[in-house]
């Protein structure tokens, strides 16, 4: 059987990037090889073995201290700074954006950056101050050292003024929800590529029918409870196969990434119901489980942060119908990117063409009632989010593959057209939004375009 650790990069890589310490802490690690290399010049520079450049500083022992002393006292001041700046940011994110934004802040590629920068220089300069020495041929001082750690402060400089500018741009809603939109778009083209291979498994299909296989793990499969509570955060499926194929059997999962487990309760069916023993310590590792969602295989996240902050605009107390408008704009843009190209497959075959394992699929009607159902049900009686939602309608429509598609579209439009005439008292108003949603009726009618 293959080992499945080297299965989960994608899961792995997105926890690491989700803290605050992994950049920093690479980041002083570069900081101790750059002294170790700097410090070997300027021993050997001390010996005589070499002369460094007319440009390196030359001062004495207790000038360098000074130097060094002043540089990292400034540094350790300036990383407070930041940290107070980047707690600022994550206590207005939760309030404005709400908590389950807090986690693209944390992950922002430019905080860490520059926290990392400024404790690296720290570290830095801290290991040059303690080099200085005396010796037998006079007090060492480390030139090259010293001239880094300079350097280095110009650096932090620039990172700093970056970080500011950073910072400032990054709390603004429309940045926030186009990092988002940015998100949720490489998830379906993770989503897309992992349908693809899928598909290409196997030449053929070969062994029992899905409708054959469904009654069988109905009427005699084993069921395999989940070892612990929490929010399922990724599958590994190609290692869930080779399982299935060791022991002979089928897998069944009742739950995709973004469910809620509850310890104990069915996380899957196995058959036949002899092989489920083999398969229950092999289905644990290849889970994982924890506290809150992540994109990994989890494509209706995003969908669900961008209607959060949708909704959140829509309330009475926030009552910005602009920034809703463009978190309507960006799912648009999401579901035609999923109508063209999303095919999903609930079905991982083996490399002889057998089913294996069934995966909870994530249905297309499913995927567009997130995107729209809440935020019609927040904007009755707003005709401006109710035409913006008919225009995203006819948008998505012409990226459609299947009649089944542009059936569920229609369906949205209907609803918000009855939401209309409910809610809107103004008759100019509701023509507005029946124009509009005759124009999904017009683009409903048009030739499907081509997967």
């Amino acid at each position: 059987m293959k080992t499945w650790l080297p299965r989960f990069p994608a899961w792995r890589r997105e926890a690491l990037r989700t803290t605050l310490w992994v950049v920093p802490t690479i980041e002083v690690f570069l900081a101790v090889a750059l002294f170790a290399l700097t410090y070997a010049i300027d021993r050997a520079a001390y010996r005589g073995d070499l002369t460094l450049p007319s440009w390196v500083n030359n001062g004495s022992a207790d000038a360098a201290r000074q130097i060094l002393i002043g540089i990292a006292a400034a540094v350790i001041t300036v990383v407070g700074l930041v940290f107070s700046i980047t707690i600022v940011a994550l206590t207005l994110a939760s309030t404005q954006f709400g908590p389950r934004m807090l986690r693209n802040f944390v992950r922002d590629r430019g905080t860490q950056v520059t926290l990392g920068t400024f404790v690296a220089t720290f570290v830095f300069s801290v290991l040059t101050l303690g080099s200085v020495s005396h010796g037998a041929h006079g007090d060492f001082v480390p030139h090259l050292s010293i001239t880094v750690a300079i350097a280095l402060v110009l650096v932090d400089l620039g990172v700093l003024i970056f970080f500011i500018h950073h910072v400032a741009k990054m709390i603004q809603l429309p940045e926030v929800i186009a990092s988002i939109a940015r998100d949720l778009s490489k998830a379906i083209v993770a989503e897309v590529d992992a349908s693809a291979r899928r598909s290409t498994t196997a030449e053929q299909e070969v062994g029992l029918s899905l409708t054959e296989l469904d009654r069988r793990l109905e009427e005699s499969g084993a069921t395999v409870p989940a070892p612990r509570s929490g929010y399922l955060q990724f599958v590994g499926y190609a290692d869930l196969v080779d399982i299935a194929l060791n022991a002979d059997a089928v897998i069944q999962l009742l739950y995709r990434p973004g469910h809620f487990l509850v310890e104990g309760l069915p996380l899957a069916t196995v058959w036949p119901a002899d092989a489920a023993g083999a398969v229950v310590r092999a289905l644990e590792r290849n889970h994982v489980t924890g506290p809150q969602r992540t994109l990994t295989q989890d494509l209706s996240f995003a969908i669900d942060q961008l209607v959060e902050i949708a909704i959140r605009a829509l309330s009475p107390a926030v009552n910005d119908t602009f920034s809703a408008m463009s978190c309507v704009d960006w799912l648009g843009d999401a579901l035609c990117r999923i109508s063209a190209r999303w095919q999903p497959s609930a079905v991982h075959r083996d490399q002889t063409g057998a089913v294996r394992v069934i995966a909870a699929e994530l249905h297309y009607d499913r995927l567009v009632g997130r995107a729209f159902d809440k935020i019609r049900q927040a904007g009755r009686g707003m005709p401006a989010v109710m035409i913006r939602q008919l225009d995203a309608l006819v948008k998505i429509s012409e990226y459609t593959t299947s009649d089944e598609q542009r059936t569920v579209l229609l369906e949205q439009a209907e609803m918000i057209v009855r939401s209309c005439a409910e809610s809107v008292p103004e008759p100019s108003d509701r023509a507005d939004v029946v124009r509009r949603y005759e124009a999904v009726l017009d683009a409903a009618r048009k030739p499907t375009a081509t997967a």
